[in-house]
């Protein structure tokens, strides 16, 4: 009888076999010899000596100057995104952040989408003094965009985007169209000693998908320092965390109150911030709502019942494609 290989050897031989480079390089739709494309790679390329390399690097950190006045300075503020027409949950978060001595309230965008009514959001919006930023869909229905500008690819995705944003887009007044079109592409925020960058996206596109997984540490290093802050706030993805840097700054995607975070609950997620010592306080807080009176707006609106199953559920059934491996497996479908 032969010997059998342990599994640990094993593993490790078909590790080698999957990772061991076939001498081969993808270039657009083709893959050809390595040698060929490094070649045709120092054929276009620039030869740099190591001191125009450092400038150059330098530049490229240095970033843009940002004109954007910074707000505050406050001792803890709540900040979400992606209300989705959620009237129910976003009175909910007015109490609650009033209850927890927010002493400001921000909005991230995107006001519109799975949600019914859209035209509900913006009074409570004032009644309770939130600062907002324009999201893809602000910009999209102030503009008149025939689409969400949501940055999806799969056909199913923008299926479901093509129905939220229609609807939005013929339950939304004029005036309040125009009036999202007056609302910033960012702000700047000082909460004790750091300055908070918060956009929509990401700094560079207002639909840029910021995932947890998807975005390593160097380059939001980077991304902070050529934006010039302590901090950096976004959305647009639905799903909620934070992350401290090596450098002690923070990036954190506040989550949407529109609705679920794709885990089988049916409460929404917000962020709040304040000073601790010097340092900045995160907290990503879950946020109970009224999902039944929703969902039964939304039907009496005869929005898409898959929509409606994910109010109901906490799992996502639309919009799942554009969700990296990691998140995706998290979810249930």
């Amino acid at each position: 009888m032969a010997n059998r290989i342990p599994e640990d050897e094993q593993a490790r031989r078909e590790r080698e076999r999957l990772t061991a480079h076939r001498g081969l390089a993808t270039w657009g739709e083709r893959l050809v010899p390595l040698g060929q494309f490094r070649e045709a790679v120092r054929a276009a390329g620039l030869a740099l000596s190591p001191q125009e390399r450092e400038a150059a690097l330098a530049a490229y950190r240095a970033g843009a100057p940002d004109p954007t006045p910074v707000e505050g300075p406050y001792s803890r503020i709540a900040v979400f995104g992606g209300v989705y027409s959620n009237h129910f949950a976003l009175s909910a978060l007015l109490e609650d952040a009033a209850r927890r001595g927010a002493e400001a309230v921000y909005c991230l965008g995107d006001l519109g989408a799975f949600g019914p009514n859209p035209e509900k959001v913006r009074p409570l919006l004032e009644a309770g003094g939130v600062r907002s930023i324009q999201g893809n869909y602000e910009e999209s229905l102030a503009t008149g965009r025939e689409d969400c500008n949501c940055g999806y690819t799969d056909p199913r995705d923008n299926h479901f985007a093509e129905i939220s944003y229609r609807y939005t887009a013929a339950n939304c007044s004029p005036e309040f169209k125009a009036w999202m079109g007056t609302l910033p592409a960012r702000r700047r925020v000082r909460v004790g000693e750091r300055e908070l960058l918060l956009v929509h996206g990401s700094p560079r596109r207002i639909n840029e998908f910021l995932f947890h997984s998807t975005s390593p540490v160097p380059f939001l290093e980077v991304l902070l320092t050529q934006n010039r802050c302590d901090g950096l706030l976004s959305t647009h993805t639905g799903l909620h965390w934070h992350r401290r840097l090596p450098s002690g700054r923070d990036v954190v995607n506040v989550g949407v109150i529109g609705r679920p975070a794709n885990d089988g609950a049916t409460h929404v997620w917000y962020a709040l911030l304040e000073e601790r010592g010097g340092e900045l306080g995160v907290e990503l807080l879950p946020l109970p709502y009224d999902h039944q009176g929703l969902a039964d707006e939304m039907r009496r609106e005869r929005l898409p019942e898959e929509v409606v199953e994910t109010i109901l559920s906490g799992w996502w059934t639309t919009c799942l494609e554009i969700l990296p491996a990691r998140e995706r497996a998290r979810g249930k479908y």
